[in-house]
């Protein structure tokens, strides 16, 4: 049986946040590239996964509510995947259904570009949602590598939320050294995978790999948001998290306006 965790937990989220500034300056011409996954599917289970549809959706209405144009990639480009246990009712905050009835946010998600096509110079941010899907691709995949490493060594934002953090597992900084060496790091914690009954939906767990990795896996409560940076790293706990993962970008982006 599955767990199914209280939307409690999520709710508010993405929608109104004691420390999101309501009162962001518009950020025009900031250009945010967001990269999704696109696995579907655990070959091993058949069980269906994809992107976790709250990471994207109030992440993407924060951006473009404040002038930001986004520009949503994948590994294969099309049409993205989102884990159907996202989109059960007990996860169903404000931002997702508003998503589900928004043709135009959806055709982002149904029309996403290729990596390979990814021209880091064009972007200001990038964001990576999680979910179970993008611990298959995006680890090993040399084109998210390539975007991560330019972000990161050219000091713009690289955040990743949740099950996301997994991308940074191979890339690394301009000394050669991986980005997450030595760097406070968050990302989904084992209680929270033990508690989701998500084991068998990855093929490592994230905080075991960050710390076997040498990086300095910090977490807060599970199910509630929690937000960690390292200069221009920006690393969030789960879906809770990603609104103020978000929201980091947009401060960052105002502090050399």
């Amino acid at each position: 049986m599955v767990l199914l965790l209280p939307l409690l937990a999520f709710q508010g989220y993405g929608q109104s946040n004691s420390s999101i500034n309501k009162n962001n300056n518009k950020m025009k011409t900031k250009n945010v590239l967001i990269v999704v996954t696109s696995t579907d599917e655990v070959k091993s289970t058949g069980k269906k996964t994809g992107l976790w549809i709250e990471e994207f959706a109030s992440p993407y209405y924060l951006f473009t509510e404040q002038g930001i144009t986004v520009t949503v990639a994948s590994p294969k480009g099309g049409k993205a995947p989102i884990d159907p246990k996202s989109a059960l009712p007990d996860y169903s905050t404000q931002s997702v259904k508003r998503f589900f009835n928004d043709p135009v946010a959806q055709e982002k998600l149904n029309n996403t570009i290729p990596l390979s096509e990814v021209n880091p110079n064009d972007y200001d941010a990038v964001f990576y949602p999680g979910g179970t899907g993008p611990v298959w691709d995006l680890p090993q995949n040399e084109q998210s590598i390539r975007i991560i490493e330019s972000f990161y060594n050219n000091g713009k934002p690289t955040a990743l939320v949740c099950h996301a953090p997994a991308a940074l597992k191979n890339a690394k900084d301009s000394n050669g050294d991986l980005i997450i060496k030595g760097k406070k790091i968050a990302g989904y914690s084992n209680s929270e995978e033990a508690a989701g009954q998500s084991g068998d939906m990855v093929p490592f767990s994230l905080e075991t790999m960050l710390k076997d990795e040498g990086a300095i896996y910090v977490k807060g409560e599970d199910w509630h948001s929690f937000v960690v940076f390292e200069g221009n790293l920006i690393t969030g706990q789960n879906p809770a998290s990603s609104i103020a993962v978000a929201q980091k970008i947009i401060d960052d982006f105002a502090s050399v306006n």
